[in-house]
């Protein structure tokens, strides 16, 4: 029997380093074959396009990119070619680079040769006058209201609001049926409640309010649908024809201001400040441009910081020492405020939840909720002896430096005790880079902290069904958007339900 056992060790340790050596060996006549593309280029006289297959005509390989997990997608192409390639997704030609080099050359170092830019789908369906599309002195212009409105002394003043939304948003999920909902679904909720408050002020109307969120929710289901516009059924067509309502509820909400304001706009919410905003020539903004750039916010606001929320707390749920030592550092701001009967205060946001905000910086960095960026050659650009045609797309990848071992040890470990030590320059880029970077991650991560806070103290929460299984809708999130049923608690501690014990923290 000993002989047996010690024979299928020595097979298996065999079959093993066979297959480690195979891999290997893959990885290196990839690099050769680029090497010898960019060689042959060169010698010639004229550059290559990178190694890559540009797929089916017009439909390209959005069907493989979108069939299956993106990281599959990415890793099998990146394994075959190199950290530069070709491919073509919905629509477009696009060449991926997946380097923190890469990516500062296109997003910081040389991004004055790359547009910001998405096709021209999703350019239709956010607005094309919205911020994210645009270089130059609009587009510097547009970003210093929106960061101005976005820093520090605006998140001060909204701590309120997002603590408000949050209260709500949890009374909600926990008067479901059994207290059951999809935690990604409730927390597109929340950061729905926060953009509406930080973009248009508390004083929205609720049937306006219900009316954006209606046509919003149209508009976000076709977003990554293939555009077949003169098809009248598809979801493309009716996110077309919603964004359209979406613009007249807007026009409406900007005229009622004026009327109201006579000329006089108030300062307290994104949409008065972008309607206030004005160049040196003393031009404003026309409404089009407000109506985009107020929804790209929105846009901004939504599915990403629900998708983060979502996994912040799965992973507490499954590191119970970790929720435990969480739970503790938010009982400290508890007790600081008389037993939760004061609100929560920025200042405590920003130096008494050190350990929270390690968990947020090692979620992102797991979950990688934006995967990739576009941007767009404005010329023929040379890049590593390859060529950049230009109009030709450029995708920085961000997931594969996430979760490489080059730049993080053992990546696939969830472990918020790395980031005690700051991360190699360009190796971390949850939020993009360069003048193009999300201006709302500050309020991503207000939004997190408050959520935290308010849930470790008051709330018990159950998984149901835990998996770790990963849907995309296009960002990552847990199977079934992680189903969970919600309970509350004593101030910081059990309660009895039913002459029942709750389930323990997270289940």
């Amino acid at each position: 029997m000993a002989f047996f056992l010690s024979a299928a060790f020595v097979y298996v340790v065999s079959l093993v380093l066979l297959l480690l050596l195979g891999a290997t060996r893959r990885r290196r006549r990839a690099r050769a074959a680029a090497k010898t593309t960019r060689a042959a280029g060169q010698a010639q006289g004229r550059l290559m396009l990178p190694p890559g297959s540009l797929g089916l005509p017009f439909l390209g390989e959005t069907l493989q990119l979108y069939s299956q997990n993106p990281k599959i997608f990415f890793a099998s192409r990146l394994k075959r070619y190199g950290a530069v390639f070709k491919t073509h997704v919905l629509g477009c030609p696009c060449v991926v680079v997946a380097s923190p080099e890469a990516a500062r050359t296109v997003l910081v170092s040389r991004a004055h040769l790359f547009r910001p830019t998405y096709p021209p789908s999703k350019e239709r369906m956010i607005g094309p006058q919205a911020l994210f599309f645009h270089q130059g002195d609009y587009h510097l212009r547009v970003r210093r209201a929106v960061q101005g409105w976005l820093g520090p002394d605006a998140l001060r003043a909204l701590v309120p609001d997002v603590e408000a939304a949050v209260a709500s948003t949890l009374r909600w999920w926990e008067g479901r049926r059994d207290g059951e909902a999809s935690t990604f679904h409730t927390m597109k909720r929340l950061t729905f409640e926060v953009g509406v408050a930080t973009i248009f002020g508390r004083g929205m109307p609720e049937h306006v309010k219900e009316e954006l969120r209606r046509n919003y929710y149209i508009v976000e289901r076709g977003y990554n649908c293939f555009p077949v516009p003169v098809v009248p059924w598809t979801r493309y067509s009716q996110a077309i024809k919603a964004r359209k309502r979406l613009g007249a509820i807007l026009s409406g909400i900007m005229s009622e201001l004026r009327a109201r304001g006579g000329g006089d706009l108030g300062d307290d919410d994104l949409l008065s400040t972008l309607m206030r905003c004005r160049d040196d020539g003393g031009a404003a903004l026309s409404d089009d441009q407000v109506a985009d750039n107020a929804l790209g916010v929105l846009f901004a606001a939504q599915d990403t910081t629900a998708s983060v929320l979502t996994w912040v707390l799965k992973f507490l749920h499954d590191y119970p020492k970790l929720l435990e030592a969480v739970k503790a550092e938010q009982m400290a701001v508890y007790e600081e405020n008389d037993g939760g009967r004061l609100p929560l205060t920025w200042a405590q946001t920003r130096t008494m939840m050190p350990m929270t905000n390690l968990v947020i910086l090692e979620s992102l960095r797991m979950a990688s909720i934006i995967a990739f960026t576009f941007r767009e050659a404005i010329e023929d650009v040379e890049y590593e002896g390859f060529l950049i045609p230009k109009g030709w797309k450029v995708m920085p990848l961000f997931r594969y430096m996430h979760h490489s071992p080059e730049y993080f040890e053992d990546p696939h470990k969830f472990d918020p005790s790395r980031f005690m030590v700051a991360p190699k320059a360009g190796t971390f880029l949850p939020f993009g880079s360069g003048v193009h970077a999300c201006p709302g991650n500050d309020l991503a991560k207000l939004e997190i902290l408050v959520l935290v806070h308010r849930l470790v103290t008051n709330y018990r929460w159950q998984v149901i069904e835990p998996s770790d299984d990963v849907t995309y809708s296009p960002f990552p999130v847990p199977k079934h958007g992680l189903q969970a049923r919600l309970l509350a608690t004593t101030a910081g501690g059990a309660e009895e339900e039913n002459g029942r014990h709750a389930p323990a923290v997270a289940g």
